[in-house]
């Protein structure tokens, strides 16, 4: 029987293999017997230098002393994850694990360790009292020597980088990056994005066969569907939506002939949880995320939630001056609309970004003046269509302060914005 790897198979493959642990540790392992396969056969009595030469005995003690160390620092960089596990869970948010997941360095940490106890432990086998494989040792202790600089950057990068602000800052980061690709991508194929578009003939469904979050879209393939069976495709859903089993996944208006469904499901890949790849307003929820765990009373520590606050500023101006029709029609080859597809609107991202934050916060004195100069860094900063749902949430954070603050003074501090919420430069506020 032939199987058919679909666009939507293969990308929650690529998911599978970016967001595992063990499939570099592997392929280390299995180098390292291969590279000391190559190591006893390349061995000479020309090199190593006379002085590199080891007798059976000391071969023998070096490179099981390495598979012993090999296994240590193994069970150090598990428990290091599992400490990283517990920090997320309790003081950061469980959506950043798919991020720290995808992390190269500490794979390839994983994949030097498995690699180096693999040759190792593969050299022990040839060493005898007349045959000892001098070179391969010598590789085994700059391998080492590897391993060791590896662990030690990675220690730093632990200690450094898993503070709630280096994670918010690259958390963000990817945020830009995935709504600049995004919207470059979506903008170059979507000539129509602002016109009515005719939905003419019959309405044909398509329905998940599976329950999901839409984690990304095929968009070059299915305006291509369309456009062979010309008709129009409308996808009723934002990336991130959960659609559940049996619901409407996309709509087929007109066409000479019906595309096959499971084609086009092909097209469209589901997943347990949302991602990153397609979908930038995730970025916004972990950073919201990140605030109010430290807003909750258990953490409180409201300096924190202002200092993520920074990084949820950035990515706003980032979003806020790129065009958001909230619909984007997407052109065939032929040039006519073959493919309409929701997208969020400027007011969607500014509710995530602030809703919750305010909401949380509003007894906090420093949440509230660093909500009030966000608002109006962007209100500065942002085309005036953006204006009035800028101006509808600082109503909002005026309400909020009026009923967390029945004293005047505090009521006026509260409303002063100060972009360092506490101890910056304070501005009058509204």
């Amino acid at each position: 029987m032939r199987i058919i790897m679909t666009w939507a198979s293969a990308f929650r493959l690529r998911q599978y293999v970016v967001a595992n642990l063990w499939i570099m540790p592997l392929f280390g392992l299995v180098l390292g017997f291969v590279l000391a396969e190559l190591a006893i056969n390349a061995d000479s009595s020309d090199w190593p230098p006379s002085g590199w030469h080891y007798s059976a005995t000391t071969a023998s003690g070096v490179l099981s002393a390495i598979v012993g160390a090999m296994i240590a620092l193994l069970g150090f960089v598990v428990t290091i994850g599992v400490l990283v596990i517990q920090q997320a869970t309790g003081t950061l948010s469980p959506r950043y694990m798919r991020l720290w997941y995808r992390d190269r360095l500490q794979k390839a940490v994983l994949a030097t360790f498995t690699g180096t106890f693999a040759f190792a432990f593969s050299l022990l086998r040839s060493v005898e009292s007349q045959s000892v494989p001098d070179f391969g040792v010598t590789l085994a202790g700059g391998a080492v020597a590897v391993s060791l600089l590896l662990l030690l950057i990675y220690l730093n990068r632990f200690t450094h980088n898993l503070r709630p602000v280096a994670i918010a800052d690259l958390v963000g980061r990817m945020g830009e990056d995935v709504f600049e690709r995004g919207t470059r991508a979506v903008t170059s194929a979507a000539p129509h994005r602002g016109e009515a578009v005719r939905r003419l003939g019959q309405v044909t469904v398509v329905r998940a066969t599976r329950g999901g979050a839409i984690q990304a879209l095929h968009t070059a393939g299915l305006a291509a569907i369309a456009a062979r069976h010309d008709c129009l495709f409308e996808v009723p859903h934002v990336i991130g939506d959960y659609v559940p089993r049996g619901a409407v996944l996309l709509e087929i208006h007109g066409g000479t002939s019906t595309p096959d469904s499971r084609q086009v499901r092909g097209l469209i890949a589901l997943g347990p949880e949302r991602t990153i790849e397609q979908d930038p307003a995730f970025a916004v929820r972990v950073l919201v995320d990140i605030a109010i765990r430290a807003l909750s009373p258990a953490v409180n520590d409201p300096t924190t939630a202002v200092q993520i606050m920074n990084h949820i500023e950035s990515l706003l101006h980032v979003i806020g001056r790129s065009p958001l029709p909230g619909r984007y029609v997407l052109s065939g080859d032929d040039g006519r609309p073959r493919l309409v597809l929701r997208g969020r609107a400027w007011e969607d991202y500014l509710q995530l970004a602030v809703g919750e934050i305010r909401d949380y916060g509003a007894t906090s004195i420093q949440v509230c003046r660093r909500l009030r100069a966000l608002l109006d860094g962007l209100l500065d900063s942002l085309p005036p269509t953006h204006h009035p749902a800028l101006r509808t949430e600082m109503d909002l954070l005026s309400a909020s302060v009026e009923r967390a603050f029945p004293d005047v003074a505090r009521r006026a501090v509260a409303r002063t914005a100060d972009s360092q919420g506490v101890g910056g430069r304070s501005l009058s506020g509204a």
